[in-house]
């Protein structure tokens, strides 16, 4: 290709010819006025004089012309995969597009994908700045955005001098349902009401008239609840937490006729429920060396509201001493184990002998509080053999060990506590710091005395001396008990003999009597992250661990083995991308996971919209075309257009033409040569002296 165009090479510099030129009309302008003959001759002698130290040129470019580039970005977010038929209408439109814009001499075409972006939405801006910064500015003929027009990166301006177009699938008037969550507490107190603030909203729908809408309230995968509500209105939800850990709500507005996408009638909120500030009844029996040990413990929890008993004096202890200074208060027996019993989260006796403080019927209260779904811990010494024993009383019924004849019970022996094969994989002793574990010992210190007995029920953690249980934990029917079976914990508060974990297996001990969901021992859980389902199931059990049934929100049902790990773990980690509530069960329990879609903006309006680039696409010359189906496509015709000239019309679109070129070689050609400009010169002296004279 070639080019033609004239410029200046001057052989003088250019402030030296305006210098030249300026002088020439000081010379020239007083003849003028005077009216001189030959003025115009003279002026023709000074313009040749300048042409010549211009030295004026005919340059021919040979060209190379550099196609254009046209940029197709197709948005692959999950805006368009959840609407239906809208992923398919932009594939289809995407090859057509490919098609015709093959069509086109001196175009380049250049794909780029608009792939999730997260909780960020679609960033079809930053996929579109990715492309260009390959894409030289001045060949970009337009910018093609295959898209739902949900973009969420949108800027001010176009970061591009180029016609930008927008073409969408599916046909205006799209309506789609969707339930919105306004307000949803991330816990609640056990044994109280949360409340859910919630609005179910018809996106384009004509408004007009009172329309309803039927939700459905299921709460840990159990009987469904439903409800009419009213569309675009407020309305509040209340969600009884009826025990610790999560509770999943998954709500479901009906489907509305027509709407695009049913994925965003759905909610699903998890809440955690946590206790209230928990109430602890200690009871200290007689005085000894490690009294204080609960005391301690309990005390240091800003979680627990304690109030604490401690029997100075026995019923039997009979001598002068006034009543007044006996005690500051009297011990209210009625009032804590009739009255104000089932208040208390956990009971713990400390070494207290059955001396007839407490009555029968109030013992046998304490024992149908456990059963109900109270909490009962006993530490226990030399007091829990013979006659006096809290295990020859009512009581004694839901205590999972009996102390053997006085004559053997107690046994006076240094030993170190040992972690049972059950204990290790029970999580209120698992992972103890300097447990034994395998072959390896104890690292902890020495205790000296173990109260022998016949086991009856539970799990026993820990052994003593002569492997005797140390450590029993039973459940109760719908309660919890933990027997200690040694008065010398304290031992390890005050590092005789290297010391040991004894705030920890307490405070774990504690917790587990009161229900503390990561210290279950027999326990399912299941959660959704990073679109994975992750199950965990724990187990005493040792055998292999059973299958794992899944059953995803759609209904489908698979099967999937659990890995087994340490501690009595066993795990699962497999897809779910499907939003809504997840199930997973293991043959005795059920676990629930809540699944909300990974975008949130992608699925706040799944309707094709092209508002939100309006202003872009008209602003750059551009224009918006809709798709249709993806079996009834309108891809509208790609034109070239001229810069200057329309980039869209009525059924087309258009690439405007930049023309950029590489020059590849250059000739110059001299208008005014050196000879040429002396002979006009001396021909138009000679014609001014003419006129002159």
């Amino acid at each position: 290709m070639r080019a033609f165009s004239f410029d200046l090479a001057p052989v003088v510099p250019l402030w030296l010819i305006a210098a030249l030129a300026l002088l020439s009309l000081i010379v020239l302008v007083p003849a003028a006025l005077r009216g001189a003959r030959g003025t115009a001759w003279r002026a023709l002698a000074f313009a040749l004089v300048l042409g010549a130290l211009a030295n004026p040129r005919l340059v021919e470019e040979t060209r190379e012309t550099r196609p254009d580039i046209a940029l197709l970005v197709v948005d692959r977010s999950d805006s368009t995969r959840f609407a239906q038929g809208h992923a398919a209408a932009i594939e289809a439109a995407r090859r057509q597009v490919e098609q015709r814009g093959q069509r086109l001499r001196d175009v380049e075409w250049r794909v780029a994908e608009v792939e999730e972006g997260g909780n960020t939405g679609t960033r079809a801006f930053a996929a579109i700045e990715r492309a260009l910064a390959d894409i030289p500015a001045q060949r970009l003929a337009a910018v093609i955005l295959l898209s739902d027009g949900q973009v969420h990166d949108a800027p001010e301006a176009l970061p591009f001098d180029a016609p930008f177009h927008l073409l969408l699938p599916g046909r205006p008037g799209e309506v789609d349902r969707r339930i919105r969550i306004i307000e949803a507490p991330g816990f609640g107190i056990v044994g109280r009401e949360v409340e859910l603030r919630v609005i179910v909203e018809d996106l384009g729908a004509p408004r007009g008239g009172e329309a309803a809408a039927r939700l459905t309230l299921r709460r840990d995968g159990g009987a469904p609840r439903t409800e009419m509500v009213p569309v675009g209105r407020e309305h509040r939800i209340a969600v009884p937490i009826e025990r610790g850990g999560p509770t999943v709500l998954d709500i479901l507005a009906e489907t509305r006729p027509g709407e695009v996408a049913e994925v965003n009638n759905r909610a699903v909120v998890t809440i955690n429920g946590v206790r209230d500030r928990l109430r602890v009844l200690l009871v200290s029996g007689e005085p000894h060396a490690g009294e204080r040990t609960w005391r301690r413990l309990l005390k240091s929890d800003p979680g627990v509201d304690l109030v604490h008993f401690t029997i100075l004096r026995p019923p039997e202890k009979d001598d002068l001493t006034p009543l007044n200074e006996l005690a500051l208060i009297a011990f209210p027996v009625r009032e804590l184990f009739q009255v104000k019993l089932r208040d208390f989260d956990l009971i713990v006796f400390d070494r207290f002998a059955n001396r007839g403080i407490l009555p029968p019927s109030y013992l046998r209260n304490i024992a149908d509080y456990v059963r109900q779904g109270g909490a009962l811990l006993l530490s226990v010494g030399p007091e829990y053999v013979g006659a006096v024993s809290l295990a020859n009383t009512p009581l004694g019924q839901v205590l999972p060990a009996r102390p053997l004849p006085p004559q053997q019970a107690i046994l006076e022996q240094a030993f170190r506590p040992r972690v049972t094969l059950p204990g290790q994989r029970h999580p209120v002793t698992e992972g103890l710091p300097g447990a034994n574990v395998e072959s390896r010992e104890a690292s902890w210190g020495r205790w000296y005395r173990t109260i022998r007995t016949e086991s009856r029920a539970g799990a026993t953690l820990m052994e003593g001396a002569n492997d005797a249980p140390l450590l029993v934990l039973d459940r109760v029917g719908q309660g919890r008990v933990a027997l200690m079976l040694s008065d010398h914990i304290w031992l390890w508060s005050r590092g005789h003999d290297g010391g040991g974990p004894q705030q920890e297996l307490l405070r774990r001990t504690a917790h587990w009597l009161m229900r503390e969901p990561e210290l279950e021992e027999e326990d399912l859980t299941a959660r959704v992250e990073a679109g994975r389902l992750h199950v965990t199931r724990r187990s005493l059990d040792a055998g292999p661990p059973p299958e794992a049934v899944v059953t995803a929100p759609d209904g489908t049902v698979t099967r999937h083995p659990l890995t087994a790990g340490t501690g009595g773990r066993a795990t699962l980690d497999i897809p779910a991308e499907t939003s809504g509530l997840w199930q997973v069960g293991d043959g005795r329990r059920l676990a629930f996971a809540a699944a909300m879609p990974p975008n949130p903006p992608e699925v706040a309006d799944l309707r094709s919209d092209p508002t939100p680039l309006a202003s872009l696409v008209s602003g750059s010359g551009g224009g918006v075309r809709w798709l249709g189906e993806a079996n009834a496509l309108t891809v509208p015709e790609i034109r070239h257009v001229a810069a200057g000239r329309d980039a869209a019309g009525s059924g087309w679109i258009g690439l405007r033409k930049r023309e950029d070129h590489t020059v590849t070689g250059i000739a110059a050609l001299p208008l005014l040569p050196g000879w040429l400009a002396l002979a006009l010169l001396l021909g138009a002296v000679l014609l001014a002296w003419r006129r002159e004279t």
